[in-house]
């Protein structure tokens, strides 16, 4: 059983950044989507970048295009969303994700993602 650990979610001012981490717990991802959502309350929980491990390509929500980054650490199986100039709408739980996948690219549908971790909470505010 794949297990996701987030962490690195804090109250950071409009314009600051921060980097999350997703800690796996297996090593077999070597064929996977690690997904990056975040859910705000009230609001349907969003994906905002994705990574494949086999090719490290990404892709990223329209919000997340030049302000976030996702990267990996294969030895250490842990995955990064770096996040720069912050906004306070993108104050949410911050979730990674994964499932093996044998596409082409990633995708940021969240329905399609087997393993979840519990979220780090990110505020943006003054």
């Amino acid at each position: 059983q794949l297990q996701l650990v987030e962490s690195g979610g804090t109250l950071v001012q409009p314009g600051g950044s921060l980097r999350l981490s997703c800690a796996a717990s297996t090593f077999n991802l070597d064929n996977h989507n690690i997904g990056w959502f975040r859910q705000a309350p009230g609001k349907e929980r969003e994906g905002v970048a994705c990574f494949k491990t086999r090719s490290g390509s990404t892709n990223y929500a329209d919000s997340a295009k030049g302000r976030f980054t996702v990267s990996a650490d294969n030895a250490k199986k842990t995955f990064y969303l770096e996040m720069n100039n912050l906004k306070p709408e993108d104050t949410a739980v911050y979730l990674c994700a994964a499932v093996e996948w044998f596409g082409s690219a990633c995708v940021l549908r969240d329905t399609l993602y087997q393993y979840w971790g519990q979220g780090t909470q990110v505020t943006v505010s003054s």
